[in-house]
């Protein structure tokens, strides 16, 4: 039987680091150590746990059951391990000069980051801010503290994140005001109309969208297909401030209100309800168990929650 004394505490970030990866270079390349010393790691585990850890299969290396039954308790523990040993630091707004990375969507950069920053310049004027879209960052980065915060809409979340809904929305067309689709406002009349599609969610580098997979396309169209239609998409962006442009161009573009909203005031656009029903979204921010207890990471979290429930 093992017994803690008995195992080197360095063979857990390596079993952590290869349940990952599922390879034995690019899980050297991330703890900056050789190819041989990961091999001789992984054969370490293999002793030690009486277990391959990884099989070699036709898809490339795969965790046996018993690695990943041992994954979320693994993680848990290292992840109490790294909190324990973080030095303790107080936080003091006014004079800090930290730099807070924030995984964007380009909905909640273009809603919630003007308002965010307008709070920042009156509480941490020193502050800043180093925004990334969804394609710059992975889970990953979250999970180690490399990313302060993810801001979007999520489908679904690791379990080891902690996470704050920030708000909920409704969707909204803008439409332009000479658009023929204003002089009788029904369904049958808005799937006649050309369409802008914005959407971006989750993590990761995206390779374009297919307009036949329904289910690829996002709330608007899944709510659209519930009821046996589909739209003509003319344009795919995942920029809304490019979808609300190409509106004052002729295109219908359906999106959240909050973001719509920020061309209320437009006079050549028109917002709508759309003339059907769409589910509402959640805008959700998610952290690393990592920065929970960081005092400078407590205070941001706060601003950003005040900030959103002032919107």
């Amino acid at each position: 039987m093992n017994t803690i004394k008995d195992i080197d505490l360095n063979l857990l970030v390596y079993l952590d680091v290869l349940l990952r990866e599922k390879n034995v270079t690019r899980a050297a390349a991330q703890l900056n150590i050789t190819q041989p010393a990961m091999s001789n790691g992984l054969k370490r585990l293999r002793n030690l746990l009486n277990d391959p850890i990884l099989v070699r299969t036709s898809d490339g290396m795969q965790p046996t059951q018993r690695a990943l039954d041992m994954q979320e308790s693994l993680r848990t523990v290292l992840y109490s391990v790294e909190e324990m040993i973080q030095p303790v630091r107080e936080f003091d707004a006014p004079t800090s000069d930290r730099v807070f990375r924030i995984m964007a969507s380009d909905y909640a950069a273009s809603t919630l980051m003007p308002r965010l920053l307008e709070k920042l310049d009156a509480q941490a004027p020193n502050v800043s801010l180093d925004i990334m879209t969804p394609s710059d960052i992975s889970f990953h980065d979250v999970e180690n503290g490399k990313v302060d915060l993810a801001i979007n809409r999520f489908e679904q979340l690791p379990q080891s994140f902690h996470q704050k809904i920030l708000w909920t929305d409704e969707f909204s067309c803008l439409i332009h005001k000479d658009h023929f689709l204003l002089n009788n406002y029904t369904l049958d009349n808005y799937l006649k109309a050309q369409h802008v599609w914005v959407s971006k969610t989750g993590f990761g580098v995206g390779v374009g969208m297919d307009p036949h997979d329904v289910q690829k396309l996002g709330w608007v169209d899944d709510a659209l297909d519930k009821i046996g239609k589909r739209r003509h998409i003319k344009v795919f962006t995942r920029n809304y401030h490019v979808a609300m442009y190409l509106a004052r161009q002729g295109l219908v573009a359906t999106l959240p209100t909050q973001a719509a909203e920020l061309y209320k005031d437009d006079d050549q656009l028109i917002m709508k309800a759309p003339p059907f029903d769409i589910p509402g979204l959640t805008l959700t921010m998610i952290w690393s168990p990592l920065l929970q207890h960081d005092a400078g990471h407590r205070w941001f979290r706060q601003v950003v929650s005040e900030t959103a429930a002032a919107s």
